[in-house]
């Protein structure tokens, strides 16, 4: 998500939770299609921002009374705390350094992992860095890059939280996913099931990706090579 509509559901919504945090909820009249559209709104506000605040870059250390306070200021045109002009560049500022601050932390943890997991006798490391551990060896060929592969996977961080998993056989081709997962790939004979430790340059480098896959992340998938698909 983009700093900018970041700030803006963020603040929209944490208003909204603040509110049932501050006022007891309780049931309102829906006259209208205007009344049901404006329940409607606040609904999907709500659980939004009750998914993604925690998850947001510095989003656990908001605090929702001052935001609360400073929206009701606002809606009333009271003086704002802080000039007019600084608003945009306060809140971007905020994200921004909390993003480089969890991406460096995510980066510390990731070097650790693997320099432990690279350890283990069990554990071969590629030139890239890419580690693989056989759990299973197939017998099967192995395929080319241009390939389309049928495989079985599940992905977490090296946490172990679970951020992805195939709930049934998917195919793709070899080349149209992360690098680390292609390198990978062309190494496996059929029928294999392995577990890789993919370094955040071989995944999703600096950008992360959704909520759970924090930016300079290291990955960690097992994955079982079912066929290839001519």
């Amino acid at each position: 998500m983009q700093i900018k509509s970041l700030v803006v559901t963020l603040v929209a919504g944490t208003f909204i939770l603040g509110s049932c945090n501050t006022f007891k909820s309780s049931k309102v009249e829906l006259k209208t299609l205007a009344d049901s559209a404006a329940y409607a709104i606040g609904i999907d506000i709500g659980n939004n921002i009750k998914k993604n605040l925690p998850t947001a870059p510095g989003g656990k250390d908001l605090d929702q009374k001052i935001i609360l306070a400073a929206f009701t200021n606002a809606l009333n045109g009271n003086p704002s705390q802080i000039d007019s002009l600084k608003i945009t560049s306060t809140t971007q500022s905020y994200f921004m350094k909390a993003q480089q601050a969890e991406a460096g932390k995510a980066a510390e943890a990731g070097v650790k992992f693997l320099a432990d997991n690279g350890k283990r006798p069990e554990v071969k490391t590629t030139a890239s860095g890419l580690q693989y551990e056989i759990i299973k060896e197939g017998t099967g060929p192995k395929p080319l890059a241009t390939d389309t592969v049928l495989v079985n996977y599940k992905g977490t961080t090296v946490e172990g939280e679970e951020f992805d998993s195939s709930k049934e056989p998917v195919k793709f081709l070899a080349n149209q996913v992360i690098p680390g997962w292609t390198e990978a790939l062309q190494l496996m004979p059929v029928g294999s099931k392995w577990k890789l430790v993919i370094p955040a340059a071989l995944a999703y480098g600096e950008r992360g990706a959704g909520a759970k896959i924090k930016p300079n992340a290291v990955l960690v998938f097992e994955v079982e090579l079912l066929e290839i698909k001519k």
